[in-house]
């Protein structure tokens, strides 16, 4: 995490107009305050503002306790979150189940999400999950991914306007797209976990190079978003 960080400052003049950092999830291994700590500790580091969702590895009390200060850290239940940005919005879903690798919205999770829709109307919106619903060819991974992403990808189907979304959990860089949703998981912070195909039990952990996909906005007759 701290080299990310460093990196992401080191690129920062290079990329105007940056709002702010969005964590999908999994600050901690193990949802402890000393770990929660740490991680606020290495984030005061980040020259931008950030924003984060929880991951199977946290505690979601813990978290909110962490960061009770913060502007979007809601007072009780799952840590959902919403902004606008002006030409888009961020809609922020938690997916923990505690106890459990996989991720599952609910029934709240997803009145959340119909609600946060509605509000933006026509707007285009990226949707942030720690689990994903797009399968990445890991079976191990695939096994723990979003349970109700079905009911997901519907509400997401019907919006009017262009979708992304973005998540982690999978340890590997992964670009699809489902339906008219383009759908990115984000490498971690540690190890990758390899991408051979094979129907074994365990995920095989590796270390490689980072990396980074650039989406830029384009102020053009049909709005999206461009990946470099």
């Amino acid at each position: 995490l701290r080299q990310a960080i460093e990196t992401i400052n080191a690129k920062l003049p290079l990329l105007a107009g940056i709002d702010c950092a969005i964590v999908t999830g999994d600050l901690t291994d193990h949802g402890t305050p000393e770990e929660y700590a740490h991680f606020a500790a290495l984030m005061e580091d980040l020259n931008l503002p950030w924003r984060a969702i929880p991951g199977n590895h946290d505690q979601r009390e813990a978290m909110r306790s962490a960061f009770a200060d913060e502007p979007w850290m809601p007072i009780s239940g799952p840590i959902h979150w919403m902004r606008d940005f002006g030409p888009f919005s961020v809609i922020a879903l938690d997916t923990l189940l505690e106890g459990a690798h996989y991720g599952e919205l609910g029934p709240e999770g997803l009145a959340f999400l119909d609600a946060s829709l509605a509000a933006i109307g026509d707007q285009p919106a990226i949707v942030a999950t720690h689990h994903p619903w797009m399968h990445s060819g890991i079976p191990a991974m695939d096994a723990d991914n979003l349970r109700d992403g079905a009911a997901l990808m519907k509400r997401l189907e019907a919006h009017p306007a262009p979708l992304r979304m973005i998540s982690g959990h999978v340890h590997r860089a992964m670009t699809g797209q489902i339906g008219r949703v383009t759908c990115q998981i984000a490498p971690a912070t540690c190890h990758s976990v390899l991408t051979d195909h094979q129907p074994q039990t365990d995920p095989q952990l590796v270390l490689e190079p980072g990396g980074s996909t650039v989406c830029r906005w384009l102020d053009a007759p049909g709005p999206g978003l461009v990946s470099d």
